[in-house]
């Protein structure tokens, strides 16, 4: 699964402001209910849920909020680059600023399981951390998401 194949349209944010995890997850949101036609509300809801049950960081300035809802016809991505990072529960203590939002159909197991690893294995790179953190525009954000990573498997 490539990235690309679910990156939503308009689905990059260079500079999201945020001053806490609620109002970076309500902006996600928002955002979603354009990319998928389910609505803010319920997909804020949705993520709150899932964040009360362990927090969605990686660490290292990274987060994977995703949730499941019924409304949701195709697996979505959105990502978003935080202007100031902000506290997010992460397991290393550090604050996010990398935010990839993950929106499956209800009955999308294996699949949403695969964008999630998909997202994982992307994030391991130090060099597309770097490219994500350094680029300038959407556009520029885009190129690095979609850029094909090199494994690290031996």
């Amino acid at each position: 699964m490539n990235i690309e194949d679910i990156l939503a349209a308009d689905a990059i944010i260079p500079r999201l402001e945020a001053a806490d995890k609620k109002q970076a997850l309500q902006a996600l949101a928002a955002r979603a209910e354009i990319a998928t036609g389910a609505s803010a509300p319920d997909i804020y809801a949705a993520l709150l849920q899932r964040e009360r049950l362990s927090s969605t960081s990686l660490g290292r300035g990274i987060a994977i909020p995703h949730v499941k809802l019924p409304a949701v016809r195709a697996i979505t991505c959105i990502f978003a680059r935080l202007e100031h990072p902000i506290p997010f529960e992460s397991h290393d203590g550090e604050p996010v600023d990398l935010l990839f939002f993950l929106l499956a159909p209800e009955g999308a197991g294996a699949d949403h399981l695969k964008a999630l690893a998909r997202i994982s294995r992307l994030v391991r790179d130090p060099a597309t951390l770097e490219g994500l953190r350094g680029a300038k525009d959407a556009e520029a954000l885009r190129g690095v998401l979609t850029k094909p990573v090199t494994s690290h498997a031996a």
